[in-house]
């Protein structure tokens, strides 16, 4: 859920503290790095991740979102664009957990098939939703595409072909810094399938979000907990 926060961090050049929590081995899965300090942080409603600036303390990754947006103006502007926004920031969710829960589910292998069953038709909607347009809420970056391409990252992990029918969402990606080498993807700069060097970084690419992805500090994986069934190692 902190993935595209640092995504939009980086983008917008804002100073951050990294705060990661371990969480122990099965079968207990120990909280307690996470327990002992949740409640001395001043938060409202204590959760990972949090977000402190100062006076301001937020959880809630979508409130922490719209907080660091609203002070670069990437919420959308007109009409249009705000209704974009707030119906896709929901609708990103619900295809979020939609993954999720199979991931975190005992019977993991026996759902996989039903989710990759349906996942080319939830594509769709959102490649006819981006359409022509550059992002999803027109012809500037908002927010929420930090979401659209979190998650489509998280799904091209899952099923690295997924996204071949839909050549405005894999565009869509390329803009983040993703170079395609059949039959999979890789990150620009790092190795394709072949093991050679991925394409130099599409020229329309968010350079600051590219060179952070190729750097040391950025963990592709884990996505999800250790409890998780999919996801859950590096």
């Amino acid at each position: 859920l902190a993935h595209a926060i640092r995504l939009l961090l980086e983008y917008t050049e804002t100073p951050y503290e990294d705060k990661l929590y371990s969480c122990g081995e099965a079968p207990d899965y120990d909280k307690s790095q996470w327990i002992n300090e949740k409640e001395k942080l001043g938060l409202d409603f204590p959760n990972l991740p949090y977000f402190i600036d100062g006076n301001t303390k937020l959880t809630q990754s979508n409130a922490i979102l719209r907080y660091i947006a609203r002070k670069h103006k990437m919420c959308g502007e007109t009409e249009e664009e705000l209704l974009r926004v707030d119906m896709l920031e929901n609708q990103i969710m619900d295809f979020r957990m939609s993954l999720v829960m199979v991931c975190y589910n005992p019977d993991f292998e026996k759902l996989k098939p039903g989710y990759l069953e349906q996942l080319p038709g939830k594509l769709k909607l959102f490649s006819n939703f981006l359409g022509d347009r550059k992002w999803f809420a027109g012809e500037k970056l908002t927010f929420v595409d930090f979401l659209m391409f979190d998650v489509l990252d998280q799904n091209c992990i899952f099923e690295p072909k997924c996204l071949e029918p839909f050549k405005n969402l894999k565009d869509f990606m390329e803009r983040f810094g993703v170079s395609w080498t059949p039959p999979s993807w890789s990150l620009s700069g790092g190795t394709g399938w072949d093991g050679s060097l991925t394409p130099p970084l599409p020229p329309q690419a968010l350079e600051k979000v590219a060179a952070y992805m190729k750097s040391s500090r950025f963990l592709k994986m884990p996505i999800n907990n250790k409890m998780a069934k999919w996801g859950n190692k590096k």
